[in-house]
């Protein structure tokens, strides 16, 4: 093998275990084709170790992420856990401490997978979200006042400096060449209300296009206008860039157009150090250890993952496995309902990978 990849898995809570084994089998079924290996080592980070031993995300945990050439994630998520304490310790400290500041979220239908959208098909509905994913009201600024009496207030504040916004729009940009569609890049705003932050927005993005991208054109659409057009007419959009907040409710939009969590995957990347790969759905804990949850989405950040780290073609292929299979195999992608069980889903991609 030329190429050797260590890759960290953390398979978490709840079916993320299942759906991240069916990712794995398929990621070590394609690298002897494609002449590379992956060193792969399994971090028992989530709700189950948080029970037992207090412990979110240690930072000798942590500090080992940074050798590693990426991270694959199952699901985060406990129900005997408060909400907040797993997403924000081990999720958003994540992405915070490596500085994965872009989250990228294709919205793509797949052959034979059901839309809610009337007379859509793969056809229409086939473009990327480009998340600023370390800014806005997610970095913490905030706080309570007098918390637990009549008078209580609560403050929590969006926050741009211009290099996070200006980073994520170069990916952006670069992005959409590469991608090469109809070289279309749509900034996701609201001007007429949050006239600070997506003022700024606006004009890095302009002054941008216009001094190094001038081959790609440029759209502007405010936030709500954006979650109508991606109803109704969702081949208007090749890739939209947007600020943290409203790129986690467009991009959640987005995923029921294309069939719904079980088929969702995202990254969350930094271009110059080491990014993580997750599908989007949860930890769907009501079907832990039945061998019903539907791993696409797991199989589909594997694909990421590998795209990431410039093994294109096998990437392609595990792709167009996928599509094969939604096309011609499941009866549906909700879990129970596939006519496969999780681990024979898996073994249907990696006969077609093979």
């Amino acid at each position: 093998m030329s190429k050797s990849y260590k890759i960290a898995t953390i398979p978490g809570d709840g079916t993320g275990p299942e759906v991240t084994q069916e990712a794995v089998k398929v990621l070590n079924t394609i690298a002897p084709k494609y002449g590379f290996s992956l060193d792969l080592q399994e971090y028992d980070i989530g709700g189950d170790r948080y029970l037992n031993t207090g412990e979110v995300l240690p930072g000798s945990v942590l500090e080992e992420f940074r050798g590693f050439d990426a991270l694959l994630l199952g699901a985060i998520g406990h129900p005997d856990v408060k909400p907040g304490i797993l997403e924000k310790g081990i999720l958003l400290r994540t992405r915070f401490e490596l500085d994965q500041y872009i989250n990228l979220r294709p919205i793509k239908l797949f052959p034979g997978v059901e839309t809610p959208l009337k007379d859509k098909g793969p056809e229409h509905i086939d473009y990327v979200v480009v998340r600023e994913n370390s800014g806005d009201v997610y970095c913490g600024a905030g706080g309570f006042t007098m918390k637990g009496t009549p008078h209580e207030s609560a403050v929590q504040t969006g926050v741009y400096t211009r290099h996070q916004v200006d980073r994520c729009l170069k990916f952006a940009y670069d992005y959409t060449k590469k991608r090469n569609k109809n070289n279309t890049l749509a900034l996701c705003g609201k001007t007429n209300v949050l006239t600070y932050i997506y003022d700024l927005w606006e004009r890095a993005f302009n002054e941008m296009g216009e001094k190094d991208y001038p081959e790609i054109q440029r759209d502007y659409y405010h936030v709500d206008a954006t979650c109508m057009w991606m109803v109704k007419s969702p081949e208007w959009f090749d890739v939209i860039v947007t600020g943290n907040m409203f790129g986690d409710i467009i991009t959640d939009l987005g995923a029921i157009t294309q069939g719904g969590m079980g088929i969702a995957a995202g990254g969350n990347i930094n271009p110059e150090g080491v990014s993580m790969f997750e599908p989007i759905g949860g930890s769907a804990p009501k079907y832990t250890g039945k061998g019903v949850i539907n791993p696409l989405a797991a199989v589909c950040a594997a694909q990421m993952m590998l795209d990431n780290l410039g093994e294109t073609e096998a990437a392609k292929v595990i792709e167009e496995a996928v599509m094969d299979v939604t096309a011609n195999k499941l009866e549906s992608l909700s879990a129970g309902r596939m006519g496969f069980s999780t681990s024979e889903v898996g073994d249907l991609i990696c006969e077609r990978v093979s």
